[in-house]
């Protein structure tokens, strides 16, 4: 993990360093908000994390705003996957009028319209545009005919080489980074670059393919690491245990034990699960059980884990300074699955680590513990977040104009 990185990363502008009085500017936000069958927006995070910029810019008097964002993995054009559902809770939140724009071209006509006010647009889901994701030219040059000043202030996003991410900024003469941006990178560099020790890493979630090279990285970096979820079963199969139907990668038990190994040597004091929650079945639960994790029930599945390990892992979190979180410890979504997660959560609640979230499925779980405001930092990126622990360089933060 390089801390040169990081800090290369912190040199980025911010909107705060230019002048922006009287421009076009674009916000690359991330909208990326979960809604439920009536577009009913469940968590609206990460609007309200993009509004200090928005305010920035309208209190820095601007000429107009142009808000770019994603909407989930849209194939083709939807309504199911429409920005227009989230325009009232933006209207309300920065209580003012919001135009909507269906294509580049009628948010060109708009900014093109006269009018008093400055405006604001909210074009309609960038990924219904088919050159988003593959980082077109052309769709880059019509983004950037939009905007005087490019601003990126979508963190779950910024490991992504998109058009609205990356592209834009080749045809764009100023290019900084949002309030939120700067946010993240800086409280990152807070775990990364002089933490407090001990320094506890915690990895969770379904796949150890995902977090193999974080998991190598890290080792030179923190002093201990919990590992939960069902990632855990591939290394307490590599240790000889039977875990019966749990999801294991058994194509990389060889790997999970070189990290054991190398974890051995360089004194990384590595914690996985002694006992085990299983189920017969995950969705329609008829037997579950606690049981130590070498002694797994036959055709059972881990779905958290046990009273012990809660107990182990929360004395670990106790004696930590600095806390990073990437990933749930158990099927947190279904109530009977979710008491491991939900305890760890509250055991760093009631620590005075610097406690720095990894966004995604554990941001949701610590709000469906009630303890986000007891986090110190609750990153808005999931993927992001994995990427700058595994000491990569974002593409967002590469083409953003650097400091002196």
């Amino acid at each position: 993990m390089s801390k040169n990185n990081i800090a290369k990363m912190q040199q980025v502008k911010s909107i705060r360093d230019i002048d922006i009085k009287g421009k076009r500017v674009l916000i690359r936000v991330d909208f990326n908000v979960p809604m439920d069958k009536d577009f009913n927006i469940s968590d609206d995070t990460r609007i309200r994390e993009a509004l200090p910029t928005i305010n920035y810019c309208i209190d820095s008097g601007v000429k107009s705003i142009v808000l770019v964002s994603h909407l989930g993995r849209p194939k083709a054009r939807s309504v199911d996957f429409s920005l227009k559902h989230i325009i009232k809770r933006l209207e309300r939140l920065l209580n003012r009028n919001i135009i909507f724009a269906d294509s580049i071209e009628s948010a060109k006509r708009e900014l093109d319209s006269n009018g008093k006010d400055s405006k604001i647009i909210l074009l309609e889901n960038i990924r219904f545009e088919p050159g988003e994701t593959k980082n077109d030219t052309e769709l880059s040059k019509k983004l950037a005919s939009l905007c005087d000043v490019y601003v990126n202030d979508a963190f779950g996003t910024s490991h992504r080489a998109h058009a609205s991410t990356y592209g834009i900024a080749k045809f764009v003469s100023e290019k900084v980074a949002g309030i939120l941006l700067k946010k993240e990178i800086d409280s990152f560099a807070k775990v990364i670059q002089n933490p407090l020790r001990p320094l506890l890493l915690i990895v969770g979630g379904s796949k150890v393919s995902s977090k193999l090279s974080l998991l190598q990285r890290v080792l030179d970096v923190v002093d201990k690491i919990i590992i939960g979820g069902a990632m855990s079963n591939t290394f307490l199969e590599s240790l000889g245990f039977n875990m019966q139907k749990s999801l294991v990668e058994r194509d990389l038990i060889p790997e999970a034990t070189k990290i054991l190994n190398l974890a051995r040597e360089k004194n990384v004091k590595v914690y996985l699960p002694v006992d085990i929650v299983s189920s017969d079945n995950i969705d329609n639960p008829k037997d579950i059980k606690i049981s130590p994790a070498q002694d797994v029930p036959e055709n059972h599945i881990a779905v958290d884990i046990g009273p012990a390990s809660v107990k182990l892992f929360s004395e670990v979190v106790g004696l930590s300074q600095t806390i990073i979180w990437n990933g749930p410890l158990g099927v947190y979504e279904i109530h009977q699955f979710s008491r491991g997660t939900f305890n760890i959560a509250n055991a760093i609640a009631n620590t005075y680590a610097f406690s720095f979230i990894g966004g995604g499925d554990t941001a949701d779980a610590i709000d469906k513990a009630g303890q986000r405001d007891n986090m110190s930092f609750i990153s808005t990126g999931g993927g992001a977040s994995l990427e700058l622990l595994e000491g990569n360089v974002l593409p967002a933060f590469e083409v953003l104009d650097r400091k002196e």
